[in-house]
């Protein structure tokens, strides 16, 4: 894949693997690799199983007991935070990288002020005296609640809307003003109206702080005009990647093109009609029954015989746009 010298964030052939009860491995991530720029966003894409969650928690050391980082190089800043000790990588998390997870419900703590989890944030990477930190921490509560900052501050999570505890959540996130914020689905449990909320917020944020971010998602629709660039995943392969405008518009890879074939037409052009939408034929493979080609075979209409053979290699169409299909070569 070709990298930008300058890059903010470089991914290099990551792969992650999850041990089962019987001790075997099973491959969640084999041979990832991108890069990010100061201020950028990039867009993961992928059905549920596709690796996405897993790359996430993988970025900053955070995967569950079962799960192994068996090699690859993950660089913030050209230093690889997988040979970081377990303190220096507590620096980072919270203050330079950023994590906002799906479900605020779970991230926050229940017994816990709204404003004393935002102050715990701040008080464990920032040498302030009690004033300081209390006027940070108002300052960012009325940057993302206005008028309300106040009572959100003083509530706890369960007294709060789903889209307030997001915005806590992001809150949390942006406290230390990190560089970079990776974004786990966080519109995937709030209600349409609301998922457009917290994806202007971030739009806002991601403009005055010039963050980068990763956003993940299951849905091209949420990607749309947010994302600079996509990164579609299956099976924890690179399946596609490149500027978001070209994936989500001119798609190469047949899984990407059967992702947005799945998306509901416009009502406004067929007010009318009624017919089921379309699916992708099959399941996402598990992790134990990997074949040894390319994944996506089974469940591709387009597959060759060389597509049970072996995993095809990626195929730059450009200098940004990579497919990995035997279509192509490979």
């Amino acid at each position: 894949m070709v990298q930008k010298m300058t890059s903010l964030f470089e991914v290099d052939n990551l792969h992650v693997a999850y041990r089962s009860q019987a001790g075997g491995d099973f491959p969640a991530l084999a041979g990832v690799s991108f890069h990010m720029q100061a201020g950028e966003t990039l867009g993961v894409l992928g059905e549920s199983g596709s690796g996405k969650s897993t790359l996430a928690a993988a970025l900053l050391r955070l995967l569950p007991a079962n799960g192994r980082i068996q090699k690859g190089a993950v660089r913030f800043e050209s230093e690889d935070l997988l040979q970081k000790q377990a303190r220096e990588l507590e620096k980072i998390r919270g203050s330079r990288i950023g994590l906002i997870f799906q479900e605020p419900s779970l991230a926050l703590h229940p017994m816990i002020r709204v404003r004393d989890q935002i102050k715990n944030v701040i008080s464990a990477h920032e040498s302030l005296d009690r004033r300081a930190l209390q006027q940070k921490t108002l300052n960012i509560l009325t940057a993302l609640f206005s008028e309300e900052a106040k009572r959100i501050g003083d509530s706890y999570p369960h007294q709060l809307s789903g889209g307030q505890r997001q915005r806590a959540l992001i809150a949390q996130t942006i406290a230390c003003g990190p560089l970079l914020l990776v974004a786990d689905e966080p519109t995937a449990s709030l209600d349409p109206s609301t998922q457009q909320e917290i994806l202007a917020l971030l739009r806002t944020l991601r403009l005055q702080l010039n963050l980068a971010m990763m956003l993940i998602s299951h849905s091209p629709a949420v990607l749309a005009g947010f994302a600079d660039r996509i990164l579609v995943l299956y099976a924890g392969r690179v399946a596609e990647t490149g500027p978001a405008e070209e994936v989500l518009k001119s798609p190469q890879h047949p899984y990407t093109r059967a992702l947005l074939a799945c998306l509901p037409p416009s009502i406004a052009l067929s007010p009318t009609r009624k017919s089921k939408l379309p699916v992708i034929a099959g399941e996402s493979p598990h992790l134990a029954q990997l074949a040894k080609g390319c994944q996506f075979e089974p469940r591709c209409g387009e597959r060759m015989g060389v597509c049970i053979e072996k995993e095809p290699a990626e195929v730059m169409l450009s200098k940004s746009h990579g497919v990995s299909c035997f279509k192509y070569g490979g």
